[in-house]
């Protein structure tokens, strides 16, 4: 039996669906129907159970598959290893990533390494925070970005960076002519939060409860993008990662102030299912990714480039050099524990 025909299968289990495994391996629907019906005739067994809607694989086809995707996932490393013989990063490196990180910071990233890399796929899904997880779990992506990153018994996790939290306000706001501000500050401001079932939200309301702060959020929302709108209307403030309102800052529709004698930061990490080899593409991803340059400008460690409002702007991703050359990322300051 070809290994193709076996990557087929698995493609058709992957996407649960016969014309996306078709499109990934340049075949017709058909043709990948007829592919799986050689296998089940081979084998003497039937794979997947085509009377349910969506197709549910058999107890045959559930063994089948998980030795079947181990063995495509080891063959797949291994081309990529020996094409590495001849210093070339060819693969591909699906990447599933939470908004919020994804539109600040990803085109940067991703056109350095498409730069030192042409022959490289990448392809970027946004989604949220558990639709990231989803996708690793379910083999749609081979990494994953996300914030306040969870390992468990499927899924790993490396940490990435961090992101210095900042007060945003708008320019009309009476905070707005602060050069930094304290937790306390925000004492009987009106603020623009998280919905409080994300991560983020719960570290900010430790945040603000370990200094005495009772916190009166008039607005939540699940998105960074609807928060920053909120806030620009003088709807109230926010706290927000200093990268995610670099535009806004430079635009001059928001003021980013750092925050006085605070370590609360955003973690940022990298996810990717446990027992699955990465390919040498992947693995140079996320090399790529943890050795760019941050150019984040957090408060005593670099003097800050400041927006069209004076207050902080911070240079959302790094560019690349043209030679692949990069330097380690800037220590920020400490993660909220």
């Amino acid at each position: 039996m070809h290994l193709k025909s076996i990557k087929v299968f698995c493609d058709v289990v992957r996407h649960r669906s016969f014309s996306r495994a078709a499109d990934d391996n340049g075949i017709s629907q058909s043709g990948a129907s007829q592919v799986v019906h050689h296998i089940e005739d081979e084998l003497g067994v039937k794979l997947i159970d085509r009377s349910k809607r969506p197709f549910v694989l058999t107890p045959e086809g559930e063994a089948y598959f998980e030795g079947c995707r181990n063995m495509v996932e080891r063959y797949q490393a291994l081309e990529d290893q020996v094409r590495m013989l001849h210093y070339e990063v060819a693969g591909r490196v699906r990447v599933a990533s939470i908004y919020s990180v994804g539109l600040h910071l990803m085109n940067g990233y991703m056109q350095r390494f498409m730069t030192d890399h042409p022959k490289a796929n990448l392809r970027l899904e946004y989604l949220h925070p558990h639709r990231v997880y989803e996708s690793i779990e379910d083999d749609h992506a081979d990494i994953g970005l996300v914030s306040y990153p969870r390992p468990s018994r499927t899924i790993a996790a490396v940490d990435w960076r961090e992101e210095p939290m900042v007060l945003a306000c708008s320019p009309q706001h009476p905070l707005a002519q602060r050069q930094t501000v304290a937790l306390e500050d925000l004492e009987g401001q009106d603020i623009v939060g998280f919905d409080s079932d994300l991560t983020i939200r719960r570290e900010i309301d430790r945040a603000l409860q370990a200094s005495d702060v009772e916190a009166h959020v008039v607005m939540e929302f699940d998105n960074i993008e609807t928060i920053k709108r909120a806030i620009e209307i003088n709807a109230g403030v926010g706290l927000l990662p200093a990268p995610t309102v670099v535009a806004e800052t430079e635009s001059g529709s928001l003021c980013a102030i750092p925050l006085d004698h605070s370590e609360l930061v955003r973690p940022l990490g990298i996810i990717y299912r446990r027992g699955r080899p990465l390919s040498a593409t992947t693995k140079h991803f996320i090399d790529m990714l943890r050795d760019a340059t941050c150019e984040v400008a957090c408060v005593g460690d670099a003097k800050p480039r400041e927006g069209r409002n004076g207050h902080v702007a911070v240079p959302p991703a790094p560019a690349t050099n043209g030679q692949g050359g990069s330097s380690k990322p800037a220590k920020v300051a400490a993660r909220v524990q």
